[in-house]
Formats: structure tokens, C-alpha cells, sequence
């Protein structure tokens, strides 16, 4: 793949991330599996080449209108990244065919779950906490074995459980979310590179065409209904998931 078509890639990739308000990386990796045909570590390892500089901007970007106290971010942000040391090592030895499948399995149920689900989320509130808030940082090893294993969902994973569990407000929830998977997604690059799983001249061209159109996708989806953008996302999650699904079994 050549510079320009890379920063193209990037910037289709980075546009539809904001659009759906998920990382990038959920669309890049099935993309980078599937239409470059590369093997699925080298995959979610060059996806988190993109990632990292977009969740840095969105970390510091979300923090300076929603701060979060660091004696509530800390723990969780450091039991995410033990966990994604030890789970990234995991899958950087796992055979392709096994990851890939597992990859496919977690945007299935992403998809399915998005097309169940029934209450809107115009107005999202808290609700009582169900589990004792010094449980909390314990999340911190679901979302960090997920961004270990996988290279994205840390973020997809844990803000329901902060919002649904702990009964944190949407905004906390999602500040709680870039606090865990932005410096899992760096360790996780860290251990995927000294695997030889990231190519670097493909990940950082598309993380500079990803930061230049990541705007305008978020712009765009506040003018769209937000069903139809939940609903289209789905849907293109579980064709994805059938499709790799279906050349893992091939």
C-alpha cells in the first residue's frame, strides 16, 4: 500500500470511527484483514499504529470539558494495562486462524447486542449502583484483557458495565473508558511492535489521514438520526463478522 493511498484509507477509516462513535480500529482491522490480506496480529497491531495518536487527541480533547479525578482513573488505568500486557502477549503467539475467530465472535456479539437493544439513548442517566464502587477499578482487567486480545472494545465493554453496574453517568462512564483503553492501546502497540505484528508504514500514514476526517464523521452523525447511524453500524459489524467467520472456516 502506497503513502497517499494509506492517508486515504486512514482518513475513510477515521471519518467512519467518528460517525459511529467507536475507534477507528473495529473497522480498520476486518479491513486490514480482509482486503490487504494480512494475518489478524498484524492486523490489530498495525490498526493500533492508527488508533493511539486519534485516542490521545480524544483523551485530552474529552478530558479538558469532562476531568476526571485521578484517584478514581488510576487504578483503573493501571489494571488495564497489566491486563493487556499479559493477554497482548497472549495473542501475539496465537495461530491467526484462532484470533481471527475470536475477532469475528466479539463483532458478532457487538452486532447482535446493538440490534437488540431496545431503549433509546438520547438521554442517558444513572442508575443506582448495583456492585460497591471499590469494585470499580476491577474493570479495569475486562477492558484491558479485551484491547490485549483483540486491539479494540476495552472502551465497548467497559462503559456499560461503569454505566449499568456502578451506576456512573454517561460522561464519567466515558471519561472512565479513555482513561482505561488509551494507555492500554499504547502498551498494547508497544507488545504487538516487539512482536514484528505492526506495520509502521501503513498504520501511521492512516493515523494521520484518520486525525484529518475524525471531526467531520462526529459532525455528520449529530445531524443524522441516531437509530438509523446505530442500526447501519450493526448491521455492517455483523456482515463483517459473518464474513470472517466464513473465510476463517474456508
Amino acid at each position: 500500500m502506497g503513502l497517499s493511498v494509506a492517508i486515504a484509507v486512514g482518513a475513510m477509516l477515521g471519518f467512519l470511527g467518528g460517525m459511529f462513535g467507536i475507534g477507528g480500529g473495529i473497522i480498520a482491522i476486518p479491513f486490514l484483514a480482509l482486503a490487504l490480506g494480512m494475518e489478524q496480529a498484524l492486523a490489530q497491531g498495525t490498526s493500533l499504529a492508527m488508533m493511539v495518536p486519534i485516542l490521545l487527541l480524544g483523551w485530552w480533547r474529552y478530558s479538558r470539558h469532562h476531568p476526571l479525578d485521578w484517584r478514581v482513573s488510576l487504578p483503573v488505568g493501571l489494571l488495564a494495562v497489566l491486563a493487556t500486557v499479559l493477554v497482548a502477549r497472549l495473542a501475539t503467539g496465537l495461530h491467526p486462524a484462532a484470533l481471527r475467530t475470536v475477532f469475528a465472535a466479539f463483532l458478532l456479539l457487538l452486532a447482535l447486542r446493538t440490534l437488540l437493544q431496545q431503549r433509546a439513548a438520547a438521554a442517558p442517566t444513572a442508575h443506582p449502583p448495583r456492585c460497591s464502587l471499590r469494585w470499580m477499578p476491577l474493570v479495569g482487567l475486562l477492558g484491558g484483557a479485551c484491547m490485549g486480545l483483540l486491539g479494540v472494545g476495552g472502551g465497548l465493554v467497559a462503559t456499560p458495565v461503569f454505566t449499568g453496574i456502578f451506576g456512573q453517568r454517561q460522561t464519567v462512564a466515558q471519561s472512565l473508558s479513555l482513561a482505561l483503553v488509551t494507555p492500554c492501546s499504547m502498551v498494547a502497540l508497544l507488545t504487538y511492535g516487539s512482536a514484528g505484528h505492526v506495520q509502521w508504514s501503513v498504520g501511521l500514514p492512516m493515523a494521520a489521514g484518520g486525525l484529518l476526517t475524525v471531526s467531520a464523521g462526529v459532525a455528520l452523525t449529530h445531524r443524522l438520526p441516531e437509530r438509523r447511524v446505530k442500526q447501519a453500524f450493526a448491521w455492517m459489524m455483523l456482515l463483517t463478522a459473518l464474513w470472517l467467520l466464513l473465510k476463517a472456516v474456508l
